[in-house]
């Protein structure tokens, strides 16, 4: 009905951002900076894999506050009248309104919801205080919403680099040495050179721990080398301070 709000619109006014996702608590850059329309729901960058079919739309920070791309938004809902500011070269809008206690009644467009002080020809601040407006004067806000089938993030959404296999399948990472054990052990066990070739190349970290442990035992063996050159030195000397053979008496 035009006297409701669409699910993706009311929970993305909803919605907390820039909070630690709790399915990757762990990880690193793991703030909710991302809205799925589909799911009605923020994610970080590292539940992308699970929503990569779905609509979404990348939320920025300006100025504490929430905000998303005008040229995103304008595919979902008519954004006229709302004042737009230029980040990154970049038109966004705030999607909750930011109240603003008027210091004085004069000349000038403020916002319809909140008083806030407007540049001309604005009337609203926010996305929320244009739905808010519409919803209380017009009771349908239909005509302004827009079908938008498909919406990707922006080129610049940066994805972190250090988010793996393990992160995109919501595994805990393992212990890098213990990783290195395993491939060892098997290596022993008669593989063949093409497989020992292979394993060696995807372990480069476990390459540098068997390289430590090596130079570890090439010095192990210099220390006993040289403990038993000592060793074969004191008994040597010995034997010549010892008492002298002499030869029997006639």
């Amino acid at each position: 009905m035009g006297y409701q709000k669409p699910a993706w619109l009311e929970a993305l006014y909803t919605q907390k951002f820039f909070v630690g996702c709790s399915y990757h608590e762990n990880a690193k850059k793991n703030e909710k900076n991302v809205y799925c329309l589909d799911c009605c729901t923020s994610i970080c960058p590292h539940c992308l894999p699970s929503h990569r079919f779905h609509r979404l739309l990348q939320v920025r920070r300006y100025v504490y506050h929430d905000v998303v791309r005008l040229e995103d938004l304008q595919k979902l809902i008519d954004c006229s009248n709302v004042q737009a500011y230029t980040i990154n070269s970049a038109k966004v809008v705030f999607i909750k309104k930011r109240p603003q206690s008027r210091q004085f009644k004069g000349s000038g467009n403020y916002c319809t919801s909140c008083d806030r002080s407007l540049q001309e020809p604005f009337i609203h601040c926010s996305l929320g205080c244009k739905v808010d407006f519409v919803l209380k004067h017009y009771k349908d806000l239909s005509p302004y919403l827009r079908t938008c089938n498909s919406l990707q993030l922006s080129p610049d959404f940066i994805i972190p680099q250090e988010m793996g296999e393990d992160e995109m399948t919501n595994e805990t990472p393992r212990s890098t040495v213990v990783d290195c054990d395993e491939p060892m052990s098997s290596l022993s066990s008669g593989s063949s050179g093409s497989e020992i070739n292979m394993n060696m190349s995807s372990m480069p970290a476990c390459t540098d721990i068997v390289r430590k442990k090596r130079s570890a035992w090439n010095v192990c063996a210099r220390l006993m080398a040289t403990k038993v050159n000592d060793e074969d030195m004191v008994t040597n000397m010995s034997r010549r301070k010892g008492i002298p053979h002499r030869s029997p008496l006639c």
